[in-house]
């Protein structure tokens, strides 16, 4: 198993993806020891001088003016764990759960949490065991920090709670004794240093943004195979036109349709047509895919930032001697990202969704009914636009966005939430209805462009069908489709089209 150097805040969304594919394990820069140890001296010196701060000797919320006696500070911080453990709902995957806690010990080791240095390396130890926290994907608002979800997390340094150790699930206490790692006793500070944080949400949005990513790379290969499958014309995609209006996502998304339909015969076929400008959804591609693109490039860097912030509270600073409260486990960036990337990621859906309507239809597309041969014996490709047209409402709904809605929380203290969760889990959602849409579209233009020999498409367009057909044969006639369906969208998650769309530079690939 590969090791991964987890260098606190300087991770990039490379790295970001790479915890999230692969089943790595951890270690930690040793650069950051000495911050965090003189953080947590600071937390101590609070203690021995008598001082009362915030989460370390009150309590939490709108109990913060109740002091509490040296002799339950420990208590303290346990209890905080155990009642904010009340998440419901299936648990999050073991990939978002790895990114997670990569991104928490990140956080918790740059020195600002006031934690020692024996719990984050206590994380880094159960999951370098393959020991993974159970955690409820639902019951956080995003405000306060995602604190159901990291409550769960924190729940198995005290042996509570359910674990996922090698796959499967058990009993946190079962495991911590049958692996021989001793439960953690939590000092002042550290249960709510573990729980504050935005940590869940911003691992769910990066899962989603590199599901997205991989999504928008299909979709602009499904989008290429229909302009050769449709008749389409390339003239929509020069240059000049693009260069005029400015946006960088249209210029360079243009060009890479240009480079893909390169030496296309079926570009050449029809120039003699009637036909004087294509429908919006293959003239317009570069318009909408690169304004899309521009979504991703912008929400991917506030992620970025967000999943190498400290974003716990109260903060520590040793170098004054200070400790403040503030406001940094607010979820908002987190919220307004997820949604965004959820809007984009819907339109790319929509207007794959009318290619495969275009396509499907003999009098826009001159080719036979529903893409197969003797049709009405054969429903050919109908059904599975209905399956896209179903999947494309779907993400309409789905991206009305989270971030606009808020509950106040914890007797109005929490008086404004960001909703960051649930923004991100929908946005998850939302890219495997997108991955289903082009997977469709994929096989329609695939068998379209087909159809069309022996006239050929471009090289870069052979290639790709090439691809598609591993998972898809040639449909001659009517049969079972949802496995094909299905298997496209496992290369489509699989990043097997993703090379297709080095040009563009997506940002975490």
């Amino acid at each position: 198993m590969n090791k991964f150097l987890i260098k606190p805040g300087q991770l990039s969304l490379q790295d970001c993806r790479y915890i999230f594919e692969n089943d790595v394990q951890f270690e930690l820069d040793s650069s950051c020891f000495e911050s965090v140890n003189l953080a947590a001296q600071t937390v101590q010196n609070v203690i021995d001088e008598k001082r009362t701060v915030y989460g370390i000797n009150t309590g939490f919320g709108l109990l913060a003016s109740t002091s509490i006696p040296d002799e339950k500070l420990q208590l303290l911080q346990e209890s905080l764990v155990l009642s904010h453990a009340a998440g419901i709902g299936k648990p999050l995957s073991k990939d978002i759960c790895r990114l997670l806690i990569a991104l928490k010990v990140s956080s918790l080791s740059q020195g600002y949490s006031g934690i020692r240095l024996e719990v984050i390396q206590s994380l880094i130890g159960l999951i370098n065991q393959d020991i993974y926290p159970v955690i409820p994907e639902k019951g956080s608002v995003g405000a306060s920090g995602d604190l159901a979800p990291l409550a769960h997390m924190s729940c198995m340094l005290l042996g509570v709670g359910e674990v996922f150790y090698k796959g499967v699930k058990q009993s946190a206490e079962k495991v911590l004794k049958k692996v021989g790692i001793n439960k953690l006793d939590l000092a002042a500070k550290e249960g709510l240093a573990l729980l504050n944080g935005t940590q869940a949400s911003t691992a769910i949005a990066l899962a989603g943004l590199f599901k997205v990513e991989n999504c928008f790379a299909s979709a602009m290969v499904a989008g290429c195979l229909s302009v050769d499958a449709a008749l389409g014309s390339v003239a929509p995609f020069d240059e000049r036109i693009h260069k005029v209006r400015g946006h960088q996502g249209q210029i360079q998304t243009a060009e890479a349709y240009r480079e893909f339909l390169k030496g296309s015969e079926l570009l050449n076929s029809h120039s003699d047509c009637e036909k004087v400008q294509d429908p919006y959804s293959l003239r317009c591609q570069p318009q909408v895919m690169g304004a899309a693109l521009d979504q991703i490039r912008f929400q991917a860097s506030v992620l970025l930032t967000e999943a190498n912030a400290v974003s716990d509270n109260p903060l520590v600073f040793s170098e004054d001697d200070d400790i403040i409260s503030g406001g940094n486990f607010h979820a908002e960036p987190v919220a307004l990202a997820a949604d965004s990337l959820a809007i984009a990621a819907s339109e790319v859906g929509a207007i794959s969704e009318r290619r495969i309507a275009l396509m499907l239809d003999e009098h826009l597309s001159q080719l036979p009914p529903f893409l197969v041969n003797d049709s009405g014996v054969n429903s050919g490709f109908m059904i599975a636009q209905v399956t896209a047209a179903a999947l494309a409402s779907e993400n309409k709904t789905l991206a009305h966005p989270a971030s606009v809605d808020s509950l106040p929380t914890s007797a109005n203290q929490e008086d404004h939430v960001s909703m960051a969760t649930f923004a991100a889990r929908k946005l998850n959602e939302l890219s495997e209805n997108l991955a289903g849409v082009v997977a469709v579209e994929m096989l329609c233009a695939a068998q379209g462009v087909e159809l069309r020999a022996p006239i050929e498409s471009s090289v870069k367009a052979k290639e790709a069908i090439k691809i598609i057909r591993t998972k898809a044969a040639f449909y001659e006639k009517d049969r079972y489709m949802a496995s094909d369906i299905e298997g496209i969208m496992q290369l489509i998650f699989d990043g097997e089209f993703n090379h297709f769309s080095d040009t563009i530079e997506l940002p975490s690939l």
